[in-house]
């Protein structure tokens, strides 16, 4: 079995997508915001078909965990109002896609989250996702206002009640920003890789794991900077007057293999732990084009771990072990299944 940790929404309906840009429209403008549109289950599985359905197929994968395109999230646009209603609609559509193909999908939810609004304010909606829709786990932007980063960092007490209730739920959630209102960050070439790393960054200085011992991160994007700078982190961290990052971070902060080559991901199995790497591919995500080099898709992430000297029951870790156990919901859903 083969389990994909990161996929998007990215192919959504233009229907959607459209209404997105009526809903901004009209908070611009004072309005009400508009009617969502009818979209009807044939549109679904056209747009899934025809992509991460027909992707997964061809590149040997079983399933994905599957959330709202996280550009798309754009917490800085409009107000704590706007991302409520958004964050619904996205996750609502999220939800029909499970339900069509519930051998495929599993939901992670995105968040209502607003620059200067507590993130208590998000409760309602992860629980509505996880209790009422089925979903396994959530997707935190730790930088809500789209690359200003002016809000207090995942360790502050701040966002202690929103851990709380991830805990209570027993759901993990993936640090991603989305886009970025800042025009020195691109947002997938240096917003999404500089959040990675300093979220990692944070929890070093912080002692969140003390108070939160069961919680859980996925950091995607293979840990942006940090199996990298792994020496740099490992003398931070002693420096700071932390423990080892074994015992401090790394038994509750897992990678993604979302890395677009194989000298990246070689990389990525010498330096961290084989408990901490789930197979994830982002696709069709960040970089959707063929390699020159090599002709197949930057995003084909199995061809990469597939060339790693791994055993079966290594490969077998990778590709679905991890992931069921760092997204228990998952795993209680294919066990109720018989997978």
């Amino acid at each position: 079995m083969i389990i994909d940790c990161h996929g998007h929404y990215t192919t959504a309906p233009e229907a959607h997508n459209l209404w997105r840009e009526t809903q901004i429209a009209a908070f611009n403008a004072g309005e009400p915001f508009p009617a969502y549109p009818s979209i009807s289950d044939d549109e679904i599985r056209e747009t899934i078909e025809k992509h991460q359905l027909r992707l997964l197929s061809e590149r040997g994968a079983d399933m994905t965990v599957f959330s709202p395109r996280a550009s798309a999230m754009a917490h800085h646009i409009g107000d704590e109002s706007v991302s409520q209603l958004w964050a619904r609609m996205c996750n609502d559509l999220i939800k029909r896609v499970v339900d069509l193909f519930p051998e495929t999908f599993f939901g992670v939810c995105q968040l209502p989250q607003s620059p200067g609004v507590p993130i208590e304010r998000s409760i309602d909606e992860l629980e509505r996702c996880v209790q009422e829709l089925g979903f396994v786990g959530c997707n935190l932007n730790p930088d809500p206002s789209g690359g200003l980063w002016n809000g207090a960092p995942l360790t502050d007490r701040s966002w202690y009640p929103f851990y709380e209730k991830m805990v209570e739920l027993d759901v993990p959630a993936m640090i991603h920003v989305s886009s970025s209102c800042n025009p020195n960050f691109h947002a997938t070439g240096a917003h999404y890789i500089n959040a990675d790393t300093t979220a990692f960054m944070q929890l070093i200085q912080g002692d969140l794991f003390a108070d939160f011992p069961t919680l859980r991160f996925v950091i995607p994007h293979g840990g942006g900077a940090v199996p990298y700078h792994w020496g740099r982190y490992r003398g931070l961290a002693d420096m700071l007057a932390k423990p080892p990052l074994a015992e401090h971070v790394m038994k509750n902060v897992y990678f993604d293999t979302c890395v677009y080559h194989q000298p990246g991901i070689d990389l990525l199995f010498d330096v961290i732990d084989l408990d901490n790497i789930l197979f994830g591919s982002e696709m069709v995500g960040a970089v959707r084009g063929i390699d020159s080099e090599t002709g197949h898709y930057f995003d084909d992430t199995k061809r990469y771990v597939d060339a790693l000297d791994l055993s079966a029951t290594q490969r077998e870790q990778v590709y679905a072990g991890n992931v069921r156990r760092v997204y228990p919901r998952l795993d209680a859903n294919l066990k109720a299944a018989g997978r």
